[in-house]
């Protein structure tokens, strides 16, 4: 598996953050890196998730869309859950 160490599975779909949140916190920042300096969505599938766009495209499209999704929830709503447990 890439450079992260989490079992990657689909994110939450969910109004609050999750143990499943917390546990790919790094992994949301990471995304949300690469988007903001136009990173190739192949490659940061390739280097966080350890999935080869040319052997599983679909999945690695999903995977990438929707843990970015989740990663802007995050910064959006997510994070104020973070503050108030402060």
């Amino acid at each position: 598996m890439g450079s992260h160490s989490l079992p990657i599975a689909d994110p939450p779909d969910a109004d609050t953050l999750t143990e499943y949140d917390r546990a790919h916190l790094k992994l949301y920042v990471r995304l949300l890196d690469a988007e903001k300096a136009g990173a190739d969505w192949r490659e940061v599938v390739k280097h966080l998730f350890g999935i080869s766009p040319d052997r599983e495209p679909e999945r690695a499209k999903q995977l990438h869309a929707s843990h970015l999704a989740r990663a802007h929830w995050v910064t959006q709503h997510g994070y104020r859950q973070l503050l108030r447990e402060r």
